[in-house]
């Protein structure tokens, strides 16, 4: 992204509470207030531009959020606020002012406008802290990170969903963010990404929910059906129990999204909702769509979808899946344009673009992705939560090859190859994803230390890559290239190597863990 005007950055620091002291931090380029546009039905209804053209601040807790929305000279004076490290409890107070309504225990945007937060830097986490947004119009959320917001237990914040949207709530752009809980309502947690009371004209695009009981819903009751205009696409839905959504009343698009291990129910359309469902993935689930748990039916429209290990139950009076055909129900007329992915490559396209901290790729609308764009570089006031990004070291590994205990899993893999072969000891057999980027992970059945990995490829293909710790997905190195590669010694389940691009088709012959 060309940025050719020159423009100042403010840094918050707390001083007082509800007061801001202000330094301006000359640099030779402006920050973005966003990358990329809007799209879907965040687009319409005039659009949506968050902060475009306002002053761009720096924020690296959450009462600096909240002093940021507070020191404008109204409530609707265009801002971005560019954010790094971790915002949670601790750091998070609530600040007063005739240009906000903030709160201690969530990031508030009530009652305001044209906003724009976009992690920066080493990337940033809510930890435990929600997103709350009521009242507001023309918001932009965009890489960033919220985990583990509870509504039950110690602490907790925003009712339990990571981001939340409630009472005449108009035009909100939530794109590459990553939403993480770890477990349903009995262990404290509700949806990730909830919106209810009369919100319109919103977008979640390339966005990664997991571990969660609850994905999200569009209305809080059957008659709560206000709510409309909604787009979900290119998202990665995993491990995820329903509401993937759950919609009453209004009108949803949910394309070229990949779903993976819905584990009781899916898309659920009930009192009168209406959903074009096109082109999407649908892996190892259950019940992906119908109308769910109610007898107020709804709706929808279905095309180009594939099902890959799909069950489904029998129907009764609470229970309509749509499946197994999905035939259509309904006809939905989308008012904007759109780039429509090939469902039998959308996983591998969502892999490589979805999720905070993943250089904000987007598809290009023909199974490929756009080069990554990098967000706001300028130095964040706090160390960086991701390790920063190096070449792999040259020197060889010494110790137990901890692989050749453990199993094997991945990306959609190419044909006549096999996960397997990537821990069977052999440099003769390998595993290749079925395109130019994939990930392939070592497992194993209790924690595991894991402080260097050693990837033998048959030739040399990989230019970057990410490792994972596959039982949180936290990025725990980025790099070029293939070979040993070290990190902080982590215990884990499942560790990851995610290839985001090649020069050729990869061929990984081995896939060694070692300790250290």
């Amino acid at each position: 992204m060309k940025r050719t005007t020159k423009r100042a950055i403010v840094a918050l620091t707390t001083g007082a509470v509800g007061a801001a002291i202000v330094a301006v931090l000359p640099l030779p380029q402006a920050s973005a207030a966003a990358v990329g546009s809007a799209t879907g039905y965040a687009s319409m209804n005039g659009g949506t531009t968050g902060g475009n053209g306002g002053a761009t601040v720096r924020a690296t807790t959450g009462t600096q959020i909240h002093q940021a929305l507070c020191s404008r000279a109204s409530s609707s004076t265009p801002i971005t606020i560019e954010v790094s490290g971790t915002i949670n409890h601790g750091n998070t107070t609530k600040v007063s002012g005739s240009s906000c309504n903030t709160a201690a225990d969530k990031i508030e945007l009530k009652e305001i406008s044209n906003v724009t937060i976009i992690g920066v830097g080493g990337g940033a986490v809510f930890d435990q802290l929600g997103i709350h947004i009521r009242d507001s119009s023309n918001i932009i959320i965009q890489n960033v990170t919220v985990r583990n917001v509870k509504k039950s237990g110690s602490p907790t914040s925003n009712g339990g969903d990571a981001i939340g949207m409630e009472s005449t709530v108009r035009n909100v752009w939530v794109d590459h963010v990553n939403l993480e809980a770890s477990g349903g309502e009995s262990a404290g947690y509700d949806g990730l990404f909830d919106l209810k009371d009369n919100v319109q004209y919103v977008t979640l695009s390339y966005a990664y929910l997991r571990n969660s009981g609850r994905g999200g819903l569009i209305g809080s009751s059957e008659t709560d059906t206000s709510n409309s205009f909604i787009t979900f696409h290119h998202n990665r839905y995993e491990n995820i129990d329903s509401r993937t959504p759950l919609l009453r009343g209004g009108i949803a698009h949910i394309y070229n999204n990949y779903y993976f291990s819905l584990n009781e129910s899916g898309i659920n359309s009930r009192a009168g909702a209406r959903a074009k469902v096109e082109n999407n993935y649908f892996e190892d689930s259950k019940d992906v769509l119908g109308t769910f748990y109610t007898d107020a039916a709804g709706y929808w429209q279905t095309a180009g979808n594939i099902l890959d290990n799909v069950t489904w139950s029998s129907p009764g009076t609470d229970t309509k899946p749509a499946g197994p055909s999905m035939a259509s129900t309904t006809t939905v007329s989308v008012p904007y344009s759109y780039r429509l992915d090939g469902a039998s490559c959308t996983p591998d396209v969502v892999r490589s673009t979805a999720g905070a901290n993943t250089g904000i790729r987007t598809s290009t609308g023909s199974c490929s992705t756009t080069n990554p764009t990098t967000p706001p570089t300028t130095p964040p006031t706090t160390p960086p939560t991701t390790p920063p990004t190096t070449p792999p070291t040259s020197q060889p590994p010494s110790g137990t090859n901890l692989s050749l205990a453990g199993g094997a899993d991945g990306s959609s893999k190419a044909s006549g190859t096999s996960y397997g072969n990537v821990k069977d000891g052999s440099l003769t057999t390998y595993w290749s994803p079925s395109s130019n980027s994939g990930s392939i992970s070592i497992k194993w059945s209790t924690a595991t230390t894991v402080g260097r990995i050693n990837i033998r490829e048959v030739s040399a293909a990989v230019t970057s890559y990410r490792i994972l710790n596959g039982d949180t997905g936290a990025v725990l190195k980025t790099g070029s290239g293939a070979g040993v590669i070290s990190f902080a010694p982590t215990s884990l389940k499942k560790v990851t190597f995610e290839i985001t691009a090649a020069s050729s088709a990869p061929r990984i012959a081995e896939f060694e863990t070692y300790a250290n």
